[in-house]
């Protein structure tokens, strides 16, 4: 499993390990992903996603999942939220038709 926010994109980073006698090793910087579940109200269901802790924090502020990926561009989205945002979309477009 990679280690990827699916939401934002935020992978690994790299760095160094600066010892006291300032000796330096490459050290990696891995993201705090968190298996979370996230609503959605237009599909009206949960969705399981792998996600950062500030991504997760970036959809508390925008409102929730829906408003989240309405806003958030296509080449930082995995193909699972990809999936999930056009499903959204579909069912919004689906709703105006009917009303």
């Amino acid at each position: 499993m990679s280690r990827v926010c699916e939401l934002t994109g935020k992978g690994p980073m790299v760095g160094n390990n600066v010892s006291h006698a300032n000796n330096k090793t490459k050290r990696r910087f891995l993201p705090n992903l968190n298996d979370v579940t996230l609503q959605s109200e237009t599909l009206g269901r949960g969705v399981k996603l792998r996600i950062s802790a500030s991504a997760l924090r970036s959809v508390d502020h925008r409102g929730g999942l829906d408003k989240f990926l309405a806003k958030a561009k296509d080449s930082e989205l995995s193909a699972k939220a990809l999936r999930i945002k056009q499903d959204i979309a579909k069912a919004q477009s689906a709703a105006t038709a009917d009303a």
